[in-house]
Order: C-alpha cells, then structure tokens, then sequence
C-alpha cells in the first residue's frame, strides 16, 4: 500500500469517526433547525419538518441530551433557540436548563409540525421550513446528517448541492477490499494512526458516566448489579458486555455526554471501540496493539457501511459488531485468515436483526452484537467457522459482506415499511 493510498485512507477515517453529542438522527434534524434559523434572522413562529422513513423512524423514541424528555419536537425547539450550526453533531451542546424550559414552552405552543415524506430521494433526508410572518427558509440535509444540500430564502435558492453523498458509496471515499483494510490497518505508521485513541478516551467516559448514574433500561448496571455474581461473575466476557451496554444507555437516554461516531452513528462507534478497549485493558496490552485494533475495527465498519449508505432496516449493531469482532480477533493473535473467519461467524449469525429506531432498547441489540463479536472471535481463533455451504456465507470474506449488504437493503426494504407502520400507528 502506498503512502498516498494511506493518507486517504485516513482522511476518510477522520471524515467518518467523529464526536456527538446525542443520537445522531434527532441532532441532524436540529442541525439542520438552527441553519434555517440563522438564515431566516429570527426565530420562527412555525417549523415544518419534512423527513424521510429512515429518520423519522430514527427519531420518535430517542432521548435528547440534557432534557429529559424523548422524540424529536425538544430537539428541534432546541435546534432554532439555541442551537448554533457551526457545531455540527454538536449543535446542542450549549443546552441548559433555562434553555430546555424555554423550548418546553415553545413545543407546548405547537410551533412545530413533524410530517413524514415517504418519497424522500435520499433515506437520510431532513427537509425544515422556518416562517416568520412574509419570510421563510427552507433547508435540506441530505445523504449525509451534516451535509446541507439545498437552502432557499424567500424562494432564492442560495445553496444547491448535488454531490452524490447518498445512500450509495460516496464518489469521493476510497474504494475498499477488507485485504486493503487489514493491510492498512497492520502496516501504516503508528504515528499515524494514533489519533484513534480519542475513541477510545471519549467513549469509555461514556460508559463510566452511565455506570455511575440511572440512564435508559440500565442493561450495563444490571449485568453488573445483584445477578452478576450467579450469572456472571467478574469475566472478562461480562466486563465487555457491561461497559459497551452501558455507554448505548446513556446515549440513547439523552445524556449530555459526547461519544465517537462512526459512519454518523453514535452507537457504532462504540460498538466499534469498548469491547476493543476493554479487552486490551483487561489482558493490559501494549498501547500500539490496541490502536491498530481500534484501527481495523472502525475501518471494517466504514468499508461496510459505504455500501450500505447511512441508514438501513439493518441495526447498525450488526456492522459495528462485525468491526469488533475484528479487533478483537486480532488482539486475540489472529492473523488475517482467522479474523476473516470472524466476519463469516458474524454474517451467519446475526444477519437479520432488525432497526425498529434509536431508543433506549437499542443497548439490548448492543449486546447482543458484543456477545456475538466474542464468541466469533473465540471460534475464529479456534479454526472454526461457517463455511460456504451454508446459508449466505461464501468463501471469498468481500463477497460474504456484500451478501450481508444486499439483505439490509433490498431483502429488507419491505420490512422497513412495516416497521414504521407499526410504529406510526400504536
């Protein structure tokens, strides 16, 4: 691999793995709020929000960081009071209580109007009209939960931008091989790579935080509560479990907490770094050895993840446990066959599993993804895997990750549709 190859190999894991604050559907959606509150000068006395299937479906039940409160009218209130764009997935972080009060008061007012737009081009699509009294502004985001595609004032289009950042591979990411992603992640420079530690620095912080406090189902806290000495004990397989859970509580709680992202997804990414982490903690493993993990963890889930756009009927889980897996196997002493293995146990296992939302639950599919990385991991580096023969694995490892692919996008579109029925309609 060359080092022009590697630098745009790292320019595209700096694009895709970075901070947020909250689930990262309801902020696109409040980002994308206080951009046209900006541009319309005032703040609006009606909101109409536009999304697609994927998005609204993404953010109906979701906790909104530093309010307490759930769905996405808090959010967008916060988006057009407060909320400043240049934050990006941050947008929300100058939230305080005052602040909450206030947009309470502004949704109790029912200045806001949530409609479903079922024939959105993208299925990540934020469309928000601000008014005030003669003027409006419309803004769109698109493709991309920060990418702002089109914003209009009054009906003069002052941004349009069609750059294809859709739901298919972006024309300006690298095209990858997982041979490629593995040669990278165990032959570029370390000093190179280093920054992937700020995963791992801010995620673990998220966990402690829910450890220590009452957040969502509190899955990790009840791993490690009254039923860990029977069902439990103090393993290494309990601890990954625990604190990757225990960060996805928080989350998707609402905690103010920022997390790393992955591929616009808070809980992919610490899917794709705690278990790594915590495993490399626990068998104290040389520092390097963990940023290389991390590394091939994260880039596994980013090469999937292009191919299956940012939004799927897919959990995320599925992708970002398969990363895990990954980095994982390797700290095991995997070589590159074994950790292939590993993405075939995942593939065959859990394939399938379902997005019905971010919300609180989402911790649960969280640990199921962990505990799956685990055992596949421990059979790959036994030798053991699905083989060709069976189900949808095949023997080439790209050809697998293409099969688990084309199920979340086109198996599954039927399934999204149903999906949201249901959630619309209790």
């Amino acid at each position: 691999m060359t080092s022009q190859e590697q630098s745009q190999i790292i320019r595209l894991i700096r694009q895709e793995v970075v901070p947020a604050i909250g689930c990262t559907e309801p902020v696109a959606v409040a980002l994308a709020a206080a951009k046209a509150k900006e541009m319309l000068g005032t703040v609006p006395d009606k909101i109409f929000v536009n999304l697609s299937t994927n998005m609204l479906k993404n953010t109906m039940g979701v906790g909104i960081p530093g309010t307490g409160m759930y769905g996405l009218p808090i959010a967008v209130a916060l988006g057009v009071l407060i909320g400043k764009s240049e934050y990006q997935l941050e947008v929300l972080k100058d939230t305080r209580p005052e602040s909450v009060a206030k947009a309470k008061k502004y949704v109790d007012e029912k200045h806001i109007r949530i409609l479903h737009k079922p024939d959105a081009p993208h299925k990540l699509y934020i469309e928000v009209i601000c008014c005030k009294d003669e003027e409006s502004v419309k803004v769109v985001i698109s493709g991309m939960h920060t990418h702002f595609s089109h914003i209009s004032k009054n009906g003069k289009v002052l941004l349009e931008d069609n750059t294809e950042v859709q739901d298919e591979p972006e024309k300006e990411t690298v095209s990858l091989t997982f041979r490629q992603v593995y040669d990278f992640s165990m032959t570029t420079p370390i000093s190179d790579l280093q920054f992937i530690m700020q995963t791992a620095n801010l995620n673990k912080k998220a966990a402690e935080t829910a450890l220590k406090g009452h957040y969502g189902h509190e899955l990790g806290k009840t791993i490690q509560g009254l039923h860990r000495r029977d069902y439990f004990g103090k393993s290494l397989y309990a601890k990954i479990i625990a604190f990757t859970s225990a960060a996805c509580d928080a989350r998707m709680a609402g905690a103010q907490i920022p997390v790393m992202s992955n591929s616009g997804s808070g809980n992919q990414g610490i899917v794709a770094t705690l278990p790594i982490w915590v495993y490399a903690h626990r068998k104290k493993i040389r520092k390097e050895l963990l940023i290389r993990a991390l590394v091939l963890s994260h880039l596994t889930v980013i090469y999937i993840k292009q191919s299956f756009g940012r939004l799927s009927p897919l959990c995320g889980c599925v992708v970002a446990a398969t990363g895990s897996a990954c980095g994982l196997t390797y700290l095991m002493g995997g070589n590159y066959e074994q950790i292939t293995y590993a993405i075939k146990n995942m593939i065959a296992n859990i394939t399938g599993m379902l997005c019905d939302g971010a919300k609180p639950s989402c911790s649960l599919k969280v640990s199921t993804g962990v505990s799956t990385a685990v055992f596949a991991a421990i059979m790959a580096m036994e030798g053991k895997f699905v083989t060709a023969g069976e189900g949808i694995i095949d023997d080439d490892v790209d050809q697998c990750i293409r099969n688990l692919v084309n199920i979340g996008t086109q198996g599954m579109k039927e399934t999204d549709r149903c999906i949201l029925d249901i959630m619309t309609g209790k």
